[in-house]
This record gives C-alpha cells, structure tokens and sequence, in this order.
C-alpha cells in the first residue's frame, strides 16, 4: 500500500513539474559556434531562436566579443523573423559590444530562427569568444512579457597567424614556362626570407601538387637529371614560426627527343624545256611540336662535293637546280625545342632535250642557238611558209576557174 502511494504521488509531481518547464524555455545560440580563421579574413556569426514550442513577441541579444581580436564589419538582418525593430541593431567595435531588440507582431513559435548575422573581420591571433550577456531576453506572448530564456550558446573561434605566402622560384635553365627545352636537367633556387626555418619541395606532373611538408633544410638550390619529357611542375613550401605557408609552382617544358623518322620523297615532272624535281617531306613531334624545316643541297657531281647553306622550306620543295648531273638533298626537321631529326635523298636531273640559255639562247641536244640566228630562222620560216600558202592559194583558184 505505501508503495503504491509512493508511485502515485511521484506520477502526479512529474505531471505538475514537466509542462511548467516546456512553458518556460527558451534558447538563443551562435551558428557557427566554432571554427578557425586567419588574420585578415572574415567570417558570418548568426543568431538564432528555439522558442521550445512556447509563442514569444519580443527578442534581445545583447553580445560581448574581443575588439582587440574582432571588429564587426557588417550587423546584418537578412531574413530575420523579427517583423519590427524596437531598437536599431547597433554595435561598438571600441567597446565589443552588439545589440538586436525586435519585436514580432502577433507573435511567434520557432526552433531556428534568425534573429540577425554578423560579419566580422579577424585582426589578430588568439581565442575569440563571443557570449551573450545578461540583457538578453526572449519575452513570452503572455501580455505579462515573462522572459523565458533559459539558454544560450557562446561562440568561439581560433584566430590564427595566415601561413605565409610562397617563395618566389626561379629556373636558371628554364627561364619561361611557356618555352619548350630541350635540357633535361631543370635547375631551380629561391628567395630566402626573414624567419624562414624549413623548406619543402616536390618535382612531378601534377599541377597542383603540394609538398609533403618534410623539411629539406634551409638550401634555397636543387636540380634534377635526365627528367622524362612532357610538362612537370616545381611545388615549394617554407615554414615560418612552426606554420608551413602556400605553395608555390613553378612549370617546365622539357622535350629532349627529336621529331619522329621520315624520308624524303623525290618526284621529277619532265617539260619540253627541261627536269622540274619536287621533294616531299612532312614529320610530327610527341611533345612540343614542330617548328620548321630546313633544306640543304649538295653537287655529288662537283670534283668537291659541299652542302649548300640549310634554309627554311616548305613541303613540297621545288629542287631550283636545273644543272645536270647527282645531287643529294638534306631535309632537317626542327620541333619547338630545338631538336632536329635530319635524313637526305639522292636524285638526278638529266640533260634536257631543249635548254634555255638566259641572254644568250636556246641550247638542243648540247649544240647552241644565239638569239640572232634563231630570230633569222624564224622570219626565213615564216617567208617560206608565206610563199607556200600564196602558190597552194593560186592553185586553188585555178582549178575553181
């Protein structure tokens, strides 16, 4: 029987006790409530509302932040709840201080709501706390306006030193990072500056490679042998007081193999007056591409037989060589880097059956024709052929008769 009256009236106590206190609670909290941000950077605080089921009508939060590790750049309302602002939000960035008091007609039940955003700048390294103070209230739609807030959530946030900005790197053998090389060995150094302790650095094909922050010393020199061709990529970090900073990147080109084999092609066209001999040649590079080509041509006919200068030529190349006799005929291709693959073809220009002889006449089958002489032939032909064609005319003309 005791016990059964013990059960009893701990069942009605909790009854009594537990709607009274859903009745009076509220909350206002910091989103985010943690984090961490550099010196310099800023980031948005919010304010926000649980009314725990309970309808209210007037909200204030009154904060405290350090001014010397904070300042608020921008208290913003955006899209608060609060339908009228009993107080203009206001802040001291002397002080530390910031204050929101709005009311909401006809009331309100939420569990997140904005209340407002504030945006601050952080200005120097430490733990930055952010608290509401004993001012803020959330004040029930009672007429009586009981303040029900029983909670608040601080904010805290680790303002840090920004890791410092990366090296400048430089390549004494690869100067430009547009520019193919044909070096396959890449130097690299760098500034040294004050209250650098470590290096660290990486050398690979990955663009946004970064270090494995292992310290390499403090030399500010390295360089690499016999590296594949393609693009590859110098990644460096410096720690400054015990915080590895940005990386920098610094790309090289590297093409040290020669454009792919080819052979010249050889094609002699044959003209009333002479040989036309046309070469062909066309090629391609794996990496930076080609360039140019060059061609030289050497007399294998001459009692010394020497290349004549290499000049830039396209495909297809007219052979300007009317001379009889061998030749040999070298074709280099040059790609962006400078490498060069070079191969040569032989060809022959025969004596042609007529050759013209600037300013002195026409040569057949080796025996020449001065102008004077061929300007006689001519009009003597063109005489006989007029009295052939007056005597075939009179002919004609008899025989219609």
């Amino acid at each position: 029987m005791k016990k059964l009256l013990l059960f009893l009236l701990i069942l009605i106590l909790s009854f009594a006790i537990i709607p009274t206190a859903n009745a009076q609670s509220a909350s206002l909290y910091l989103s985010p409530s943690r984090g961490n941000f550099t010196i310099g950077s800023t980031f948005t605080v919010s304010i926000y509302l649980n009314t725990e089921g309970n309808e209210i009508n007037v909200v204030q939060a009154d904060l405290k932040f350090p001014p010397d590790k904070l300042q608020v750049t921008s208290p913003t309302t955006g899209s608060s709840f609060v339908s009228e602002w009993l107080t203009p939000p206001s802040y001291s960035n002397t002080q530390g201080l910031i204050s929101f008091k709005g009311g909401i007609l006809g009331g309100i039940t939420t569990s997140s709501g904005l209340v407002s955003s504030i945006t601050f700048r952080a200005v120097s390294s430490g733990i930055a706390r952010i608290r509401f103070l004993e001012g803020s209230r959330v004040l029930l739609n009672d007429g009586k306006g009981t303040d029900i807030l029983t909670i608040s959530v601080d904010g805290e946030y680790n303002i840090v030193i920004p890791p410092p900005e990366g090296p400048r790197v430089f390549s004494s053998t690869h100067s430009s990072p547009n520019i193919w090389y044909s070096d396959a060995n890449p130097a690299f150094n760098w500034e040294r500056e004050i209250g650098i302790s470590d290096y660290s650095w990486t050398f690979d094909q990955n663009p946004k490679g970064i270090p494995d922050g292992v310290s390499e010393g403090m030399v500010t020199f390295t360089s690499f042998s016999d590296v594949n061709d393609g693009i590859w990529y110098f990644h460096l970090r410096q720690k400054q007081k015990g915080v590895w900073g940005k990386t920098s990147h610094a790309a090289v080109k590297i093409d040290a193999t020669s454009p792919n084999d080819f052979v010249p092609e050889i094609e002699t066209y044959t003209r009333i007056v002479g040989y036309q001999t046309v070469v062909y040649f066309e090629t391609d590079d794996n990496f930076s591409g080609m360039d140019h080509y060059e061609v030289s041509i050497i007399d294998l006919s001459a009692s010394e037989p020497t290349p004549s200068f290499f000049t830039e030529q396209v495909s297809p190349y007219k052979v300007p060589v009317k001379k009889a006799g061998k030749y040999n005929i070298i074709v280099r291709a040059i790609d962006k880097a400078g490498n060069i693959q070079e191969n040569e073809a032989r060809f022959r220009i025969m004596t042609p059956l007529i050759t013209h002889i600037e300013g002195k006449g026409i040569k057949i089958k080796g025996t020449l024709l001065p102008w004077w002489l061929i300007w006689v032939l001519i009009f003597v032909s063109l005489v006989v052929l007029g009295i052939i064609v007056y005597f075939l005319y009179k002919k004609l003309l008899k025989r219609n008769l």
